[in-house]
Formats: C-alpha cells, sequence, structure tokens
C-alpha cells in the first residue's frame, strides 16, 4: 500500500469513517498481532492484545497529527500495550506436575523455626564475646539497623572510623562463631597449611 494511500485512509477514519478504518485494520493486523507476538510470546494473548491495540488506536485516532506516521504510532501502542501486559501479569513458568507434587510448602515449617532460633542464639553467644565497642557497633548497624550517619552521629566517630569498626567487628565476631563451634579460624588453618 502506498504511503499515500495510507494518509488518505486515515484522514478519513480520523473524521469517523469507519469503512476507512476497518481497511486499516485489515492492512495492519499482522504486523500488529507480529510486534505482540514477539514481545508477548503467547499467540492466543498476542491476538487478544492485537484487538485491544486497534479498539485503543479507534478511540486515539484524532489525537494523530501527523497522519504519515500511523505506522509508527500503531507500533508504539502495541509495544506500550504488551509491556503493560506483562507488567500485570508477570513472568509466566511452564512446571511439570511432578515437580509441583514433590514441591516444599511456602513459608518456613517448624524445622527451619528451630535451625533459625538456634542461630540467633549462636550469633547472640558470639556478639557476648565481643569487646563492647564491637559489639555496640556492630548491633547498631545489623540489628537496629543504623545508617553510618547515624552511627556517626550516636558514637561522635567519622563515617570512615565506623566503617573500619564493622569491618574489623565482623572479622571478630566470625572468628568467633568458629571457635564456638570447634572449627580453627580461617587464619589458623592457612598457616597450619604452610
Amino acid at each position: 500500500m502506498m504511503e499515500n494511500e495510507i494518509s488518505e485512509l486515515v484522514l478519513r477514519a480520523q473524521t469517523g469513517d469507519r469503512a476507512a478504518y476497518g481497511e486499516l485494520v485489515e492492512r495492519f493486523q499482522p504486523t500488529v498481532y507480529a510486534v505482540a507476538l514477539a514481545r508477548l510470546r503467547h499467540p492466543a494473548e498476542a491476538q487478544e492484545l492485537a484487538q485491544e491495540v486497534f479498539m485503543h488506536g479507534m478511540r486515539k485516532l484524532p489525537q494523530l497529527r501527523e497522519v504519515q506516521c500511523f505506522a509508527g504510532w500503531l507500533r508504539q501502542i502495541t509495544v506500550r500495550m504488551a509491556l503493560n501486559r506483562l507488567t500485570r501479569r508477570g513472568p509466566l513458568h511452564k512446571v511439570e506436575s511432578a515437580v509441583l507434587d514433590n514441591a516444599e510448602a511456602a513459608g518456613a515449617g517448624p524445622l527451619d523455626n528451630l535451625v533459625k532460633a538456634e542461630q540467633a542464639a549462636e550469633l547472640h553467644r558470639g556478639l557476648d564475646r565481643l569487646k563492647p565497642v564491637d559489639r555496640a557497633t556492630l548491633v547498631s548497624f545489623y540489628l537496629q539497623g543504623r545508617s553510618l550517619k547515624q552511627m556517626s552521629r550516636e558514637f561522635e566517630t567519622p563515617i570512615g572510623t565506623i566503617k573500619r569498626r564493622l569491618h574489623v567487628a565482623r572479622h571478630r565476631l566470625k572468628t568467633a562463631l568458629e571457635k564456638a563451634s570447634g572449627k580453627r579460624p580461617r587464619r589458623e588453618r592457612e598457616l597450619a597449611c604452610v
């Protein structure tokens, strides 16, 4: 179809000529469907979206200022509506029924809760073994959720010092937890291998 013919059909459709718009739909339906299918990757959804695009296009056609841009305008509508649809539905994943039958239930079970409680208790015992400044630094940042700026004001210490304290305190906590669990700290293991 020549560009002039499309422009003429668009002008007629803008004045309310439904036959002209119907002809535009016939001419551009394969293109709109192909763009929708490329985005959605599902033939039935692409067909449904193509219909929605043409309905939307019919309502918005009077707003199109440059009739020669109809094809690009229609393509942009298609892309935008496809992205909106994908955003609303989220990703689809096909899963075999056997996988679903063997899947664990969502949420933590009693065993998970027990393990988390034991880990929390072990962490608190490790914190108790640290120097007060190390313990206060870790508790403030990780358990109380304070920012570095807040900690800097609270401890009356520069942010760089707070960062260094966090680094050192994490290392000391790791060492304390390894000793408590009966493992030799990593540094000792490395030296033993030399």
